[in-house]
């Protein structure tokens, strides 16, 4: 193995040696668990300092291609984990720590809102009257519809965003369908789909949306849905803005007699975006399923979100959810309308929505100063053009910096996105003139 990894280097810098190890993981020449040779045996076999491949072997650590067992030894990891789905895969990272890890796509912990005077609302025994009663609390989805941005005929509470697209895809889609995703897209919906033996349509996404001439393009395919996120879109942190859903809803109109795609709107960070809620709902009721979601503004962990729509699209969700898991637990919808009712739960999102906004200016201006254009995001994410995808995620992680591969949210059939960097700016608190410097280096690497 020693002489395989000098062979394969053919620039001696803790980038180079990085760079060339990768490439033998990445093709197999390495395997998964295969112990790799010494820090000193390396350095002496390619006559550099134990320090650079020390380095370099921290920067493999650190975008996840080894890990570190001590007096052990560094070994191989996993590509992936076996039981995740593989393209929902490519954002679980590393097992190591980085000092920063910006890789997650979740909110800071320390802006959630404290759960402790919800919990106290939640009945002492999980009991309920009937397997047949409404699965929706009646006071949450009063407050429910006076938040939601236009008047849907029917709303219903589910187990997160992603079990609100995934129930949605399994009533409206067959095997060869066609569904239009975002390029770039959240991996789990191109893991839904290929799942469902779907066929994608992607159009891109540009600073204020779906790319309208690319949208009925794709119309004429006649997909039978539209999965998009009107807000703080992960990856790219646009929020579409009001001429475009004014703009992409004359398209859907000029389509429809070609077909009426049901258009499914993830707005999984609506309460702490900074930007208005616009919905195609507004124009098309009837061919409109809205979401929002409660994960990024009050915890990942909660697991709820409600979906609205047509009362004869989310009836048949309904229906088939009796039949599964029933409904959501209603203890849980207890907690939900508390925070979402209660003076300190409403101040707490107000804060973090206001803190988010400010660390994304904060990095933005950052990066400008460091000579890279960049404009503000919305929500927890930002999107990151480099010259070189691995080469930018071992610059960063040299620096103890975890960023998630743009190449996952890649929705095109022949992976032509340009590459990027997605990462979660919303979890920076301070340092971010230091971060906007790694960064520029991390753009520019090669």
């Amino acid at each position: 193995m020693l002489d395989r990894i000098t062979a394969a280097v053919d620039i001696r810098t803790p980038e180079g040696i990085a760079a060339a190890v990768s490439r033998l993981i990445r093709t197999g020449a390495l395997g998964a668990g295969d112990r790799l040779p010494t820090v000193r045996d390396v350095a002496a076999s390619l006559g550099v300092s134990p320090a650079t491949v020390s380095n370099a072997w921290q920067a493999l650590s650190g975008v996840g291609l080894i890990t570190s067992r001590g007096r052990a030894g560094s070994f191989v990891l996993q590509a992936s984990t076996t039981w995740m789905p593989p393209h929902f895969g490519g954002l679980a990272g590393s097992h190591v720590e980085a000092r920063l890890d910006l890789s997650t796509g979740t909110p800071d912990p320390e802006l959630l809102p404290d759960l402790s005077a919800a919990l106290t609302k939640a009945p002492t025994r999980a009991d309920t009257a009937s397997y047949l009663s409404s699965p929706v609390l009646p006071d949450l989805e009063l407050h429910l519809r006076a938040s939601w941005p236009y008047a849907v005929g029917a709303i219903t509470i589910v187990d997160g965003a992603l079990d609100a697209v995934s129930r949605a895809l399994d009533s409206l889609v067959r095997f060869g369908d066609r569904v239009v995703v975002e390029n770039p897209g959240f991996p789990p919906f191109l893991d839904l789909l290929e799942h469902l033996g779907v066929t994608r349509i992607p159009v891109d996404v540009d600073g204020e949306g779906l790319v309208p001439g690319q949208l009925a393009r794709a119309l004429r395919l006649e997909p039978v849905a539209i999965i998009l996120q009107p807000r703080a879109h992960n990856p790219t942190g646009i929020s579409m803005s009001a001429d475009r859903a004014r703009e992409l809803a004359r398209v859907l109109r000029a389509s429809e007699h070609i077909g009426a795609p049901v258009v499914i709107e993830d707005d999984h960070s609506g309460e702490i975006s900074s930007a208005p809620a616009h919905s195609f709902g507004t124009w098309l009721p009837q061919r409109t399923l809205h979401i929002r979601s409660y994960a990024k503004s009050h915890g990942p962990d909660l697991r709820i979100a409600a979906l609205g729509g047509p009362e004869a699209l989310v009836d048949r969700i309904v229906a088939r959810r009796m039949l599964g898991p029933g409904w959501t637990s209603r203890m849980l919808q207890t907690i939900l309308f508390e925070l979402l009712t209660a003076t300190p739960s409403l101040t707490a999102v107000h804060d973090a929505r206001r803190i988010y906004q400010a660390r994304q200016r904060l990095l933005a201006e950052a990066l400008v100063r460091q000579g890279v254009e960049h404009t503000v995001s919305d929500g927890i994410n930002t999107w990151i053009p480099v010259a070189d995808e691995k080469a930018s995620m071992l610059t960063l992680a040299a620096g103890g910096v975890r960023a998630a591969a743009g190449s996952t949210f890649d929705a095109s059939p022949d992976g032509s996105l340009a590459p990027h960097l997605r990462l979660t700016a919303g979890r920076v608190r301070d340092d971010f003139d230091d971060l906007a410097a790694l960064l520029a280096a991390a753009v520019r690497a090669t």
